[in-house]
């Protein structure tokens, strides 16, 4: 039994759709972070750097932090979502690797200068915008040659990127209101994935507080 330790939150939601999509047995533990959970210590003892999500495998032993790994890890235990080698499990891996370093981060800062900061910094706002449609853009051209983002296959690509994206234009709606009309690939690939089951109970998740 996998036990996933998670909260609402695009990387919240991604280890919730690849459980769903591998059909491995896991229980969520809501780790609320609108009330400061993520620093209790029992919840820091799995996650050092005190951010959900974090996992326990019983079964292997392993205990982890930090959403991409998680993602990896699972793909490699099931073999799935996942080329096993060559050119194609790396240039899934960029791509992984491509939403943990650029879309999380700039993604993350428009939606707090623009919706949750205390003062109003246009600078700010216009300087992560600018950005953010810049990675839609890229996302939008690798989409026009691809059918998924790391190759023709689904993959733990898709379900990194594919939360961070749904937030991204759901918290700013004025900001990205054009975002999927100015990009058919993208807005193809959104309706493509939202009719997953995965990916409707992954970002359905802890939407039922009864949930523990």
């Amino acid at each position: 039994m996998i036990d996933l330790y998670t909260w609402k939150t695009p990387n919240g939601r991604k280890p919730v759709i690849a459980l769903e999509e591998l059909q491995l047995p896991y229980v969520v533990h809501p780790v609320d972070i609108t009330r400061d959970e993520q620093f209790l210590p029992d919840f820091v003892a799995l996650s050092p750097n005190s951010k959900i999500p974090a996992m326990v495998d019983g079964e292997n032993s392993v205990t982890l932090f930090e959403s991409g790994a998680i993602l990896q890890y699972l793909a490699e235990k099931t073999g799935k979502l996942l080329p096993a080698s060559g050119a194609a499990r790396y240039t899934t891996l960029q791509w992984l690797n491509w939403q943990v370093g650029g879309i999380g981060p700039m993604f993350g800062q428009l939606g707090f200068f623009a919706n949750r900061a205390k003062e109003r910094m246009p600078l700010a706002i216009d300087r992560y915008l600018t950005e953010s449609n810049r990675l839609l853009d890229v996302l939008e051209q690798r989409l026009s040659q691809s059918v998924y983002v790391g190759s023709d296959d689904y993959s733990i690509a898709d379900i990194a990127i594919y939360p961070w994206v749904v937030a991204a234009i759901t918290n700013n709606p004025t900001l990205l209101s054009d975002a999927r009309a100015k990009r058919p690939s993208m807005d193809r690939w959104m309706t493509k994935l939202a009719e997953r089951p995965g990916v409707i109970k992954g970002m359905d998740v802890l939407q039922d507080t009864s949930v523990s």
